[in-house]
């Protein structure tokens, strides 16, 4: 079992939102493949000692799991509520957040010192669309993509938010997916890589989050792409419209700029121009 004490406890269940039964607003679906990243089935039985809700599984997988696993899942659930909160009108709350980071440094043995990459000097570079012909992907796809791309100005210029959050998850995706498929020895070599029965999953059965997990690991994205790409990728969810009713999810423009944003800053990445 993990150390953390029930005063360290307090602070993730208020970070965490857990007061409420959720864990952030992720639904059902997006909380188990936030776990299967880490080759945690959350939504098995033996996390379900507390109760059935997301909340109660999570309070069960740190009492069960050890540090260093409590760590490394605590510490990407606080960048997902980082990310969040940038892509959203909610103001972070970082007295709470800071403390949450000094406990995760402490379970992972490390000095007390804030991990967090910084939002703000992320936000504020400017990211160019790249020249589309130097991303890593077949040519037919790539004219499928810089439709998309221009296709999203148009939805962002007239409002449409929503529709831009959609488009820029669906491009994200289906760039990686294609780097994958021209890349298939780095990404089926790397540890993060989706396993079934000891094996890795064929390509095509990858899901974003597993895509953006490996392509920062074999270094094809950097780590604050990566941190505000799941961010996006969380968003583009809300395509179900019961989970935007369930989460209370409403776009505005800000949140649709930094999609945007997120995924110029992906695709610079994968062009090699940043």
């Amino acid at each position: 079992m993990s150390s953390l004490t029930d005063i360290d406890k307090r602070y993730f269940e208020k970070i965490l939102n857990m007061e409420t039964g959720y864990v952030l607003n992720l639904s059902n679906c997006s909380f188990g493949q936030f776990f299967a990243c880490h080759k945690i089935n959350i939504h098995d039985q033996k996390y379900q000692t507390l109760g059935t809700s997301k909340a109660n599984k999570m309070r069960a997988f740190w009492e069960q799991e050890s540090d260093r696993i409590v760590a490394k899942v605590l510490s990407e659930m606080l960048d997902l509520y980082e990310a969040n909160c940038e892509l959203t009108p909610l103001e972070p709350n970082s007295k709470v957040l800071k403390k949450c980071r000094d406990i995760i440094s402490k379970l992972a043995g490390k000095q007390t010192t804030s991990t967090a990459i910084g939002e703000d000097s992320f936000l504020e570079q400017e990211f160019t669309i790249p020249n589309i012909d130097k991303l890593p992907v077949e040519a037919q796809v790539a004219s499928i993509i810089y439709a998309r791309l221009q296709e999203a100005q148009v939805a962002l210029d007239a409002g449409a938010y929503l529709s831009v959050i959609f488009l820029c998850g669906s491009v994200l995706e289906g760039m990686l997916l294609g780097v994958a498929q021209r890349k298939p020895e780095k990404f089926n070599g790397s540890p993060t890589s989706p396993k079934r029965k000891g094996k890795v999953k064929p390509l095509n059965e990858w899901n974003l989050a597993q895509l953006i997990d490996t392509a920062c690991d074999i270094q094809l994205l950097e780590p604050d792409v990566k941190k505000f790409s799941h961010g996006l990728r969380d968003f583009r969810n809300y395509i179900h419209p019961y989970e935007q009713m369930t989460s209370g999810f409403t776009p505005d423009e800000h949140t649709a700029k930094i999609c945007f944003q997120v995924l110029k800053a992906a695709l610079a990445s994968l062009a090699g121009e940043r």
